[in-house]
């Protein structure tokens, strides 16, 4: 028997996404998994489009990479919520929606009319997404929250840096990020719910909550040693132990590897080896090769501080004196736990993401070009997970939805549009 052409997972269902930059990546990621995510915009585009870098360096509201990456596999529809008539379209297009989400200041879609308890009275199993700085309660519920700040609120910028300098957060801003893939887990256990009650409910997303869980790790440290982890940079500060300071960071010929000195049975193979690759380079210091790694306890009394000190030094000159490929292929042969810091463009050419097709090339005719994107990170055997459509166009499917789908006339969408309401 022939088989069946494969239906998307979430392809029965449609999202209203009405979030700025602290949500896109909740609708992205739905639409990943085939829904159909409706973005709506204000009248003129998304302030998100502003967001660089842009193609080529030009600033241009179609031409943001930031609105391209995490924008792609949604429709695109311009829609003033302010106004009373396209509080009337908006109520309308929530009869065949399944999810709203939105990243609005709380109270202000309620103040709208546009409240959780409004739309369940239109669509009684809507799902309603919220994601905010602070979530929907508490003292700093009100408050803005911006990358920076968060990263700071959520401990994570504390750990974050060299010892001798301040904190820093991570280079590219992404708790809202963290907040947008916890946003669509969460839209999908209440998709589930209601798929087993009947039961729509109101999702409360705070990014704070989100990059809080990244450094759970550290949270764990001071709830079961009362150790408070501090920065160390190209290491990891350990606690209570003869040397805190734990190198993880080495720089080689053309960037940096991660290894670590490790003790018991899972140190004891890659640290002999390596001594028997430096070996082979005239490199090992004498005392490296008289180590028995297999009982070497990297705290304990086998090594000085000076010679401690010295085989840091070996170690380091001879990942200097190669290259990260060179590196990373002798350690998979020779079994040691290495494995190289990689660029963006060493991730263009990664063998293993290469197999798996993980990029995907996207036409952009607007660009006259395609463009290179990552595929989703999962797979599925019986439903397809991809990129189907590349990022809309302000108002780019309009008349697709409003005539199309509401049944409007072309003359409705001319007054609409010049009314300020589409």
């Amino acid at each position: 028997m022939e088989r069946q052409p494969m239906e998307a997972l979430l392809a029965p269902f449609r999202v209203l996404d009405l979030t700025d930059e602290k949500g896109f990546l909740c609708g992205r990621v739905l639409g990943d998994f085939g829904a159909d995510v409706i973005k709506i915009e204000t009248p003129g585009g998304d302030p998100g489009r502003a967001i660089g870098p842009f193609y080529h360096d030009v600033p241009d509201p179609e031409k943001s990479l930031y609105w391209l990456s995490y924008n792609c596999n949604k429709r695109g529809i311009t829609l003033n919520i302010e106004a009373t008539e396209g509080q009337a379209i908006f109520k309308n297009l929530v009869k065949s929606a399944d999810f709203v989400i939105e990243s609005f200041r709380p109270g202000h879609l309620a103040g709208l009319g546009l409240g959780y308890q409004n739309l369940r009275q239109i669509k009684p199993g809507i799902i309603m997404t919220s994601i905010t700085s602070f979530g929907q309660s508490g003292p700093w519920k009100d408050y803005k929250g911006s990358d920076i700040a968060l990263w700071a609120l959520s401990s994570y910028m504390y750990v974050t840096g060299d010892e001798d300098r301040p904190p820093i957060c991570p280079s590219f801003p992404q708790a809202f990020l963290h907040a947008g893939l916890e946003a669509a887990s969460a839209s999908l256990v209440a998709l589930h719910h209601r798929q087993l009650t009947g039961e729509g409910q109101w999702v409360d997303v705070s990014a704070q909550d989100a990059v809080a869980i990244v450094n759970l790790q550290n949270q764990q440290y001071w709830n079961l040693a009362r150790f408070n982890p501090k920065r160390a940079g190209a290491a990891q500060m350990l606690s209570g132990v003869r040397w805190a300071r734990q190198q993880r960071l080495w720089k080689c010929r053309d960037g940096f590897v991660i290894f670590i000195i490790s003790s018991g049975h899972m140190g004891a193979q890659g640290n002999r080896t390596l001594t028997e690759w430096m070996d082979s380079e005239g490199m090992a210091l004498e005392f490296m090769k008289k180590i028995d790694w297999e009982t070497f306890d990297p705290q304990g009394k086998e090594l000085t501080d000076e010679q401690h000190r010295e085989m840091l030094t070996a170690i380091g000159e001879f990942f200097r004196r190669h290259t990260k490929a060179e590196l990373y292929e002798g350690s998979v042969q020779k079994r040691i736990i290495l494995y190289p810091c990689n660029t963006t463009e060493d991730l263009m050419h990664d063998a293993q993401l290469k197999a798996r097709g993980f990029w995907t090339e996207i036409p952009h005719a607007e660009l006259g070009r395609s463009l290179t994107y990552p595929r989703p990170c999962v797979a599925f055997s019986e439903a397809p997970c991809d990129i189907r459509r590349r990022a809309p166009l302000i108002g780019e499917h309009n008349e697709e939805v409003y005539v199309g789908e509401l049944g409007f006339s072309k003359e409705d969408l001319a007054r609409l549009r010049e009314k300020g309401v589409i």
